[in-house]
């Protein structure tokens, strides 16, 4: 699993020019999900992901969490997380989920994340889609393996 979380001020998902998604204040989490990914190493990941304190407190320090500030989250999916570019120069997606166990797991994860943050958005898995956001800071952590125990 990765995840690539980035503090915002605002973010939206539109698909064929439509807005479908958006938030205010909270994290943009661009997820992409491996066949060897289970609940349980989404809940650690989710757990992680809501506890982090990278939201600046009355003295300017990164000392307060989602939930501290009411932040949203709007969670898209994203395969490409796990390009592998090691021959040539076209991407390969092999290690990235199978599309029907990523999109229930995907799903699993948008409603486990409403159980620690009340406003909860997100994409359409397997859509092409446009997402805009304002990076606040900019501020972005990438949690993949080798950075959630």
């Amino acid at each position: 699993m990765k995840l690539v979380i980035q503090r915002v001020t605002e973010s939206s998902v539109s698909i064929d020019g439509e807005l479908y998604s958006s938030i205010n204040k909270g994290f943009l989490v661009l997820v992409g999900i491996s066949d060897s990914d289970t609940k349980e190493i989404a809940d650690r990941y989710i757990e992680k992901m809501v506890k982090l304190r990278i939201f600046e407190d009355e003295n300017g320090k990164t000392n307060l969490s989602l939930k501290d500030v009411g932040g949203e989250v709007l969670m898209v999916s994203q395969f490409t997380l796990y390009a592998n570019c090691k021959k040539g120069n076209r991407p390969s997606f092999t290690q990235a989920g199978a599309p029907d166990m990523a999109s229930d797991l995907y799903d699993y994860m948008c409603e486990k994340t409403k159980e620690y943050v009340p406003v909860v958005k997100k994409g359409v898995f397997g859509a092409e889609m446009m997402v805009s956001l304002v990076n606040d800071g900019p501020f972005t952590i990438v949690l993949d393996e080798s950075l959630v125990g």
